[in-house]
This record gives C-alpha cells, structure tokens and sequence, in this order.
C-alpha cells in the first residue's frame, strides 16, 4: 500500500495556534439533523417571540427583587447569532426594530433596567444590565449603530457612578456570593476593548479584584487550591441565596468573563484559572449526556447521575457550559473543547426543545417526562427559553473555524462553508457526514487557486479506530484525539475521506447500564411500546461492552431521529436465565426521548442492571 506521510499529530496546547471565531467564514450552511433543528428553533422560537412583551418591563421601572430585564437580552443575543447564521431578513428587521425600542427606555441618567430607583443595585438589578450591555454590544457588532454603543457605555458609566457614589462592593450585591452581579465583567471588557477608554478597563480589574475579597466568590483563588466547584461554599440555610456558592450558570458567567479579561490583556493566566475550573466540572460534573447541576447548582453530579433527580440539566447550564467549551475552544485550539461542546450539543441540548420547536424545556433529566417550564417573573417566558436558541446559534460557530492559515473541522455535521483564507482566494469546504450513525466522512475542497493551507481533522476520542485517505491514497495515522493535520497545496476537487470505526457500547455506573455510540447516548421510550422502561434488564455486550445493535435512521422526520434495537434479558425471572433468549428493545437517541412532551410518555436512560449473584461477587455491591 502506497502511504503518504502529512503532518500529523496531537492537538498540543502549548504549539497549537488559538482558533478565532468565524470573521473569516463568509458563510455556513448546515443539513441533516442538526441543521433542521438548528432552522425550526430560528423559526418557531426565536421568530416568533412577542419583544414588545419583553421590552414592556423596562418602560415602568417598579422591580424590587425580580429578573425580568433578562428575557429581552438574551433573546436578542440568540437572535442576533441566528441572524448571523441565516441572514433573515424578517429576522434583522424584528432585531433593528425592537433594539430601537429597547434604547428608548433609556433614561436621562443612563439607566436601562426595571428596577426602581431605591431597590437598585440589589437582587437581580446587575445581573439584568449584564445581558443588556451584551446583546446591545453583539447589536453594534452587527450594526455599526453608534447607538447602541453609546447607551452602553451610558449604562456602564451610571453603574460605575452609582457603586462609587453609594461605596458598594460590586460583589455584595445580588446572590451566590456576587457571581450574579460580577458577571457584569464580561461586556466591561468588551466595552473597553471597543472604546480604549481605560475607565473600563480599571472597571473590570476592580470586579475581579471584588471577586477575590474575602466572603465573596474567590474563583481564582479556590480554582487555584483545588477546590471543586461544588464545595465552593457551605450548603446554604436558603438555596436561592446569596450564600449559595455553588450556583453553575453564574459561575461560568463569571469564568467566561475572566476568558475575555486575559484575552484583551493578553494574559493567559485568566484562561488558564477557567481552564482549570472546567476540568473540574468535566470530572466532577458533566453527567453522560453532557450536562449537569441539580437545583441550578453543582453537586458532585457525575457520580449520583443513576440516581432520579429534581431539578437536573438546566438549560441556562447547558447552554452556558457549551458556551465555556466554545470559547476555550477558540482561544487554546484544545480538540477537548470540541469534544465537550459535540457532546452536549447532541444531547443535553437538542434534548431541550420541543419537536415542533415552540418551547425550550426549563429540564431535561435523564429519566421522566419533558415538560415545559413555568413562567417567571409575571411574564409569558423563562430564563430558559430566552436562553436556549442561543446554544443552537452557536452550532455552526463552532463547526468550522480557520487561524493562521489553518482551517479546523471541528464537528462532522453536512455542511457546505466558503472560508475567505486571503483576499484572493476561497476554499470551499463541502462535508458529507453521517457521523455518528456511521463513520464515513467526506470533505470536498473547492479552491479558486491552488493554494497551500493546512486542513485540521478533529479525531474523536470515542472512535476505536479509523483511517484517512487523500484523494482515494491511504494516509498513515500516528495518534488518536486531537487533529489530523494535512497540509499541501490543494486543488480543486481534492477529497479528503475518513472512516471512523464506531461501536455501540454499554456504559455502567451504581449497577447501572446506558447505552452510547459515540458521542451519542440512547434512551429507553414509553412510545415504543416494548415493555416496562423501568424494568431491570442485563444488556448482552461483549467483555469490552460492545453491543451487537441493528441502528436505523428516520428519514422522514417523526420520532424518533434514530433507532437502536438491543439485546437484552429483561426482569429477574430466573428460570433457565443462563439459555434465555434475550428480547429486542428498542432504544432512541437521547434528544429524541420525550420530545413530544406528552404528560402520559415518559423515557429512561439508565436502566437498572439485574443481580446475578453467581457471575459477579458480592462486594461489588
């Protein structure tokens, strides 16, 4: 066999260049799957929101404990990034149009919010003009409206005024130890890095000084004594307090808020602390479907996942933990990040909406029923559904993304991206992917030119093995994880190929079995009417876990996505159980499970493994 040898290798931190955002990709297109869900949430729930219901709170400014001046930014957060996506043009009229009517609420002193004047700077007052201040940023980006930058920096200026006047520590406001209201930090940053005004800048150093104050949040200083996210505080007298220390999505507001500090600043460290703290919550947290937290806040989650659970998988944490992944994605160039945010994004999160998109569910637990959440604050939404559409905007900002020269194939979606590598020549990159179902991936490459560039693979890690090929020749492959580095002069209709080896396998954990492929995991579901999903079972697998499973994909869009029939043993019927004949059960993938929302479904991912005291001893149990 003729091999050719490219450069090959690992994705190594300290040489891999940071991957940039999406400024040099003029377009992205996804299919498949993820794309139709990615187009039904634009469609059905970013588009179809009423703004002016959102915007309403903010004209009569009499809030004293309550976040409703969240709802609107994050929807326009989420409807911004899906503009980028789609380039709607009904979608960036109903952005234009409600923006305006938002800054109209500005008042003479600077204020965008709902609180009253005397009950400022309490509750969840900060924390709303956080997501003001960042979506009317994300709008100047898009727009160039020196507007919006203006009634920012107005906002920001009158919040800096009013901590000042009234001598207020920044983090001894809100709840969980300041975190609500030092996540501010983040659009600060931003605000500075557009103005060059270095009032910002002392602004956002003095949050994170504010951070480290004794009997405030100390994320740098617990992440640095190893302290895991979830001991953070002790367990709180009142949950939704400001002693609870251990709240997720505020948490990692505040990390990615020190991610965008030491990247203005150019310094690594502030990456580094969030680094840090995410491998903790990857090993700590992050249950098998990629998500975690209980109640909205860390609890040492990964290793009690078998059990039911109240209140598990947020949305606002998932979204908010693919948003981590991403943005360390981007700024280390770490194929873990990817792997992270592939992993959610095909369960935790396309879990979260309803199958015609209407709703963002509020939880997605590993066993139970979907649901839609309540309304909050009054009003006819929740932090969840205002927040979700964002983690499906992000999708195809994460798929594909190009520095120095180098463009990275980060998740094997079908899609069709132009790249702009210099101003006189584009790459096409045309991907052909039933991954995971099946392994094949073909990458197309159109160029203008002949141009020299290097093409980066991402190697999941869950793959037992796999092999490349140019143009038809077989490539030598030294590792597995990380990148796949092919660098040459490419012409036009060369095709790079890859088959990846993909098993189905059973995972066990507290005597308990769930089933993956890949990166994707599988669900038992009332609606196949095969038994008992509650029912205990011993899933037949090899010695290595493997499963001989017969997988089979809906082509007509109805439940479910994806099909995997598994062999399995069923109850404790103990008759004869050596020469039993295993029954066929019908699995789904996660995402599938429960998207009706039907209240008579219900759906289970763990499933509990049968006892069987002469194969296994004892003491495992």
């Amino acid at each position: 066999m003729n091999y050719k040898k490219w450069i090959i290798g690992l994705c190594i931190l300290n040489i891999l260049p940071a991957l940039s955002q999406e400024y040099n990709i003029e377009n992205i297109h996804i299919d498949g799957y993820i794309g139709n869900r990615i187009n039904t949430c634009i469609e059905h729930r970013v588009k179809s929101q009423n703004t002016d219901h959102l915007i309403e709170p903010f004209k009569h400014r009499n809030e004293d404990h309550l976040w409703q001046s969240e709802f609107f930014g994050k929807w326009l957060l989420g409807a911004i990034a899906s503009y980028q996506y789609t380039k709607d043009k009904e979608l960036y009229n109903l952005i234009t149009n409600s923006v305006e009517k938002l800054m109209n609420t500005q008042t003479s002193d600077g204020y965008i919010g709902n609180y009253k004047r005397e009950a400022q700077l309490t509750n969840w007052d900060i924390w709303g003009r956080k997501y003001t201040s960042l979506s009317l940023l994300s709008y100047y980006r898009l727009t160039g409206d020196k507007k919006a930058l203006n009634a920012v920096e107005r906002l920001i200026n009158h919040l800096m005024e009013q901590l000042q006047i009234h001598n207020i520590n920044i983090a001894a406001t809100g709840y969980y130890l300041g975190m609500a209201s030092c996540s501010i930090l983040e659009p600060v940053v931003y605000l500075y890095d557009i103005t060059r005004n270095p009032r910002y800048l002392s602004f956002a150093k003095s949050i994170v000084s504010s951070i480290e104050r004794e009997g405030s949040s100390q994320l740098i200083t617990k992440t640095l004594k190893n302290i895991p996210v979830s001991e953070r505080s002790a367990f709180p007298k009142s949950w939704w307090s400001f002693e609870n220390g251990q709240k997720a999505y505020e948490m990692m507001s505040c990390y990615e808020g020190l991610i965008e500090l030491g990247t203005i600043v150019n310094d690594p460290f502030y990456i580094r602390i969030a680094e840090k703290a995410v491998n903790n919550i990857q090993e700590d947290e992050i249950n098998i479907a990629g998500s975690g937290a209980a109640f909205e806040c860390w609890y040492k989650g990964k290793e009690k996942q078998t059990l039911p659970t109240y209140h598990t998988m947020e949305t606002c944490v998932t979204f908010t933990y693919m948003q981590l992944c991403h943005r360390l994605l981007c700024k280390t160039g770490n194929s873990f990040y990817a792997e992270e945010f592939e992993h959610t994004m095909y369960n935790a999160l396309m879990a979260t909406m309803k199958n015609d998109g209407s709703q963002i569910s509020k939880y997605s637990p590993l066993e139970g029923r979907r649901q839609p959440g309540e309304e909050q604050c009054g009003m006819h939404i929740n932090c969840c559904n205002a927040n979700g559409p964002r983690g499906f905007a992000l999708i195809p900002k994460t798929a594909c993304t190009i520095k120095d020269n180098h463009i990275y194939l980060n998740l094997y979606l079908p899609l069709q991206a132009t790249i702009s590598l210099n101003k006189k020549n584009k790459v096409h990159l045309n991907v052909e992917s039933d991954y995971p179902i099946h392994g094949k991936v073909n990458v197309n490459i159109g160029v203008q030119k002949k141009e020299k560039f290097t093409l980066a693979l991402r190697i999941p890690t869950q793959i037992e093995k796999m092999k490349a090929y140019i143009n038809g020749e077989e490539q030598e492959i030294t590792h597995k994880g990380g990148y796949l580095y092919i660098e040459r002069i490419w012409e036009n209709a060369d095709k790079v190929t890859l088959d990846f080896k993909i098993e189905t396998k059973v995972v066990k954990l507290n005597n308990s079995q769930a089933i993956v492929r890949g990166p994707l995991l599988f669900a038992r579901d009332s609606r196949f009417n095969d038994g008992d999903i509650d029912e205990c079972a011993t899933i037949k697998c090899n010695n290595q876990g493997v499963i001989q499973a017969k997988i089979k994909k809906n082509k007509t869009g109805t439940f479910p996505w994806i099909t995997l029939t598994v062999p399995a043993v069923l109850g404790t019927d103990l008759e004869n159980v050596e020469n039993k004949t295993p029954k066929l059960i019908n699995f789904c993938d996660f995402s599938s499970s429960g998207n009706d929302w039907n209240p008579n479904g219900r759906y289970r991912v763990w499933i509990p493994q049968t006892f069987h005291a002469m194969s296994e001893p004892y003491k495992k149990y």
